[in-house]
């Protein structure tokens, strides 16, 4: 038994892809008996929204995605993230970066050994104190970052396999004062028991970073399934961009949720086109084994 999440931004509506990831989170879970979570990462609350989250819910009910328990929201879980940033900076693990949008993104085009692509080289972290104090003097407001000392991580994927990766100086708490994606979701996945992260394999370099914070916080690993994105015909990342690649979009256009819901199954090698079937079904079919590992396109050529 394995519980897993499907944790989007409520900043528009879901298209094909993100219902695709939440297919195959939801099949995970729901094939080993776990509990399925929705979790809505609204972090940012300038761009993200009620309707919005309002929206992504009532699509993944549309297509059968029933999940367990009340919907959790981060913007409603600061202290939790406050007190992990409290405790990695009591363990001397933390250090304020100064740097703006522009030195950090020279910064990590300077080349810099093997570190992840676009990483921080930790610039802030070799000031003197004289330096750091005359930066706090002209007013400038510190990011937090983690000191990793270039710690390297390795996992296995379940789809990908064996992966390495090193991990940087990433950011902790934002100089709004926000707390960073890879704490946030780290801090969520452990308190709601989440054992197995399924999510698009754009955040497979992530990984590495939030195991080892995750275990500079005493948590346990939870296992990764990173699934392949779904690309446009251009064979870029699929958006608004292509055309009908929502819900509300293909509706417009004639489709059914079951339509989509079946398309979805095709993709994943569940189904044959043109055959009916719901989630429950999907779920006694499900093999991780079988699922295909390069990129979906859509829509497809013939």
């Amino acid at each position: 038994m394995a519980d897993g999440r499907f944790a989007p931004s409520p900043t528009g509506d879901l298209h094909l892809g993100n219902l695709r990831t939440a297919l195959v989170a939801w099949l995970f879970a729901r094939s080993s008996g776990g509990r399925f979570i929705v979790r809505m990462e609204d972090l940012d609350r300038v761009t993200s929204s009620p309707e919005h989250e309002q929206r992504q819910l009532a699509d993944l009910a549309a297509i059968g995605l029933a999940h367990d328990g009340e919907v959790v929201r981060q913007s409603e879980r600061f202290d939790r993230y406050g007190a992990a940033i409290d405790h990695l900076t009591a363990a001397g693990l933390t250090y304020p970066c100064y740097c703006t949008r522009r030195e950090i993104r020279e910064a990590a085009e300077a080349p810099h050994g093997p570190s992840p692509e676009g990483a921080y080289p930790g610039t802030c972290r070799r000031l003197s104190p004289d330096r750091r104090a005359a930066i706090e003097a002209s007013g400038r407001t510190p990011a937090l970052r983690l000191a990793a000392d270039g710690e390297t991580v390795r996992f296995t994927d379940r789809l990908h396999g064996p992966t390495v990766g090193l991990v940087d100086d990433v950011v902790l708490r934002r100089r709004d004062g926000v707390p960073a994606y890879n704490l946030a979701v780290v801090v969520d996945d452990a308190a709601q028991g989440i054992d197995e992260v399924v999510r698009g394999d754009d955040l497979l370099t992530s990984t590495a970073r939030q195991l080892h914070l995750g275990r500079l916080l005493g948590l346990a690993d939870p296992v990764y399934a990173h699934v392949p994105l779904v690309l446009g015909p251009d064979g870029r990342r699929l958006a608004k961009r292509h055309g009908a690649v929502t819900l509300a979009d293909l509706r417009s256009e004639g489709w059914t949720a079951a339509d989509v819901l079946g398309r979805l199954a095709v993709s994943l090698r569940l189904a044959v086109r043109g055959e009916p079937v719901g989630p429950d079904r999907l779920a006694e079919r499900f093999d991780p084994s079988l699922l295909p590992r390069d990129p979906w396109v859509f829509p497809e050529s013939t």
